[in-house]
C-alpha cells in the first residue's frame, strides 16, 4: 500500500484547516498553519474559487487525511455506509468515528492518530482484555479499551497519558485514568463529531 512520506503539516496547510496529524503540536504556536495559513507551494498564496468537482474533492481528502485512511480503504468504508439504513454520509462519519484508532487517540493514550495505529499494530492495545492488531476495528457500545499491562509500565507511554490527561474527552466516551482504560459509553451520533466538514459532498463525488 501506497505511503505518504511527505511532511504531514503539508496535509493541513492544503486543506486549510487543522488535521491533528502532529499530536500535541497542533495546539501550540509551532503549528504551521499558524504562522503560514495557506496552501504550500509557488502559488500557495494564491486565491483561488473553489466550486463543483473540485470542492468534492477537498471535502473528500480532507475526510480521508484527518483519519489517516488510504483512498481504497476510504472508499471500502464508504460502500458499506452506503449499505446501512439511514444518511450515508452521516453512517459515513460515524463508522470513521468507531475507528479503534480514532477511538484510542479521543481516549488521550496516543499523540496522535498515526500513533495510535503504531500502538495498536504493535500489540499494545486491548479491546475487553483481547488484543486487537487491527487499527480500522470498529468499536461497539460498552467495549472497553486498555493498555496492555507491561506496556502502561513504559515511560513513554506514561508521559503520553500525563500530557493528555487535562483533554477533554467526547461525551460519547468515558475514561477511567487510574485503571488506565476507556469505555464506549453509548455510539456517536452527527452532533458528537466536530470535524469541520460537509460530508454531503464526498457522498455527491461519489455517487458520479
Amino acid at each position: 500500500m501506497a505511503r505518504y512520506q511527505k511532511p504531514d503539516c503539508r496535509l493541513c496547510r492544503t486543506e486549510r484547516t487543522k488535521l491533528f496529524l502532529k499530536g500535541n503540536k497542533c495546539l501550540t504556536d509551532k503549528c504551521p498553519l499558524e504562522r503560514r495559513p495557506f496552501a504550500p507551494g509557488q502559488h500557495g498564496r494564491m486565491r483561488k474559487r473553489v466550486l463543483g468537482y473540485a470542492l468534492q474533492l477537498r471535502e473528500k481528502q480532507k475526510l480521508k487525511r484527518y483519519y489517516g485512511m488510504s483512498e481504497r480503504q476510504f472508499r471500502l468504508f464508504f460502500k458499506r455506509a452506503e449499505r446501512q439504513k439511514g444518511v450515508t454520509g452521516e453512517n459515513l462519519l460515524v463508522m470513521l468515528e468507531r475507528r479503534l484508532d480514532n477511538v484510542v487517540y479521543m481516549l488521550g493514550f496516543a499523540l496522535s492518530r498515526s500513533h495510535a495505529r503504531q500502538m495498536i499494530t504493535h500489540g499494545h492495545i486491548r479491546v475487553n482484555d483481547k488484543k486487537v492488531t487491527i487499527p480500522s476495528y470498529l468499536v461497539k457500545e460498552g467495549d472497553v479499551i486498555s493498555l496492555k499491562e507491561r506496556s502502561a509500565q513504559n515511560e513513554n507511554f506514561k508521559a503520553v497519558i500525563e500530557a493528555n490527561k487535562t483533554r477533554t474527552v467526547p461525551g460519547w466516551l468515558q475514561v477511567d485514568w487510574d485503571n488506565l482504560q476507556g469505555k464506549v459509553a453509548s455510539l456517536p451520533t452527527r452532533q458528537d463529531i466536530t470535524i469541520p466538514v460537509e460530508e454531503h459532498l464526498v457522498v455527491e463525488l461519489y455517487s458520479k
